[in-house]
């Protein structure tokens, strides 16, 4: 099974900026879809945003225009860019793929 390591997470005042990591275990290219999920106390894990390996994206409408997915499939990594972080954003971030594990999750704290 495939395994995942989110890496990158931390506190970060209101506005700010973070960039998640996830690493996988083995060569991206094997796997389309790809995708952030997050769960904050108390509620339900949601989804993020996706990307497919020939690139097409999608984003939650509470992330449109702020977070940034992407891929290199070469260095078997997916990443986040999260800019005008929000308290509300604060979770633990989850990266998954069609067929892999659930990966440990990265905490984002914003808070000023």
């Amino acid at each position: 099974q495939v395994q995942l390591v989110e890496s990158g997470g931390g506190l970060v005042q209101p506005g700010g900026s973070l960039r998640l990591t996830c690493t996988a275990s083995t060569s991206l290219f094997t796997i389309n879809s790809m995708g952030w999920y997050r769960q904050a106390p108390g509620k339900e894990r949601e989804l993020v945003a996706t990307i497919t390996n020939r690139g097409p994206t999608k984003y939650a409408d509470f992330v449109k225009g702020r977070f940034t997915i992407s891929r290199d499939n070469d260095k078997n990594a997916l990443y986040l860019q999260m800019n005008s972080l929000q308290p509300e954003d604060t979770a633990v971030y989850y990266c998954i793929g069609a067929g892999t594990d659930w990966g440990r999750g990265a905490q984002v704290t914003v808070s000023s």
